[in-house]
Formats: structure tokens, C-alpha cells, sequence
């Protein structure tokens, strides 16, 4: 079975932790001992791990992006949007998170972030439990 949850994004850019919300999904799975598997079916979007304890790292991710991909450039995507598109390939569609005893099995330091690069949206995020 799959699980999907929204989320709705707030700026052009910006990193959610939804660790928690990745979390709470597991609970209801039952799932103990296995694996997570996470999918964001969107081109403008990302998934990453990462530092979740001092939200200057997430600045520090979005910024260095930004000068990487700068948001205007001679870029030739009739729809405005290249940037996003380069950061979303940039930073991948998946991630794979074990579970132990019924709980993601993270560093100590480590959150799992939802990254928007085209936004506000709404989007989703794709969950697989096994």
C-alpha cells in the first residue's frame, strides 16, 4: 500500500522538515523492522536528509543552490520555472529511510526535508512501507 500526504509550500523555495509527518505514517502503518521509501512525483520539487538540529544548514543549502541556479539565466523552458527544474535533479525524487522497532532509523542529527523550488503549491509526497 501506498501512503500520501499534502503539502503545502509557502514560499519559492524552501525546506520542511516532515520527519514527524514521516514518522506518523509508519505508526499507522504497523510496520516494525523494514524499509520507507519516499517519492515526490513533482519536477519543481525534492526530497533530501539532512541536519535537522541547527536551521542554519538548511540556509546554508538553500543559498548555496541559489547561487549554483540562479533563478534567471539564459535558460530556454518557455515556462519560467528552469531553475526549479535543475535544483529538483539537483537534489532527487527519492530517498529510502530504514525502520526499527517501529521507528525511522536516522542519525542523531538528521531530518528528512521536503524541498520546494517552484512555489507556494500544494504538493505530495509518496510513502512505501515494507
Amino acid at each position: 500500500m501506498v501512503s500520501t500526504i499534502g503539502i503545502k509550500t509557502g514560499d519559492r523555495s524552501e525546506m520542511i522538515d516532515i520527519t514527524s509527518k514521516v514518522e506518523e505514517e509508519l505508526q499507522r502503518s504497523g510496520l516494525k523492522d523494514g524499509v520507507c521509501f519516499l517519492y515526490v512525483p513533482h519536477t519543481t520539487a525534492g526530497i533530501t536528509i539532512n541536519e535537522s538540529a541547527d536551521p542554519s544548514v538548511v540556509v546554508d543549502i538553500q543559498t548555496t543552490l541559489d547561487k549554483m541556479v540562479p533563478w534567471e539565466a539564459a535558460y530556454r523552458h518557455r515556462e519560467g520555472n528552469s531553475a526549479a527544474h535543475i535544483k529538483s535533479s539537483l537534489v532527487g525524487n527519492s530517498a529510502m529511510v530504514l525502520a526499527e522497532s517501529g521507528h525511522l532509523k536516522l542519525g542523531t542529527w538528521q531530518g528528512i526535508f521536503f524541498c520546494e523550488f517552484d512555489g507556494p503549491r500544494s504538493r505530495k509526497l509518496y510513502m512505501k512501507f515494507q
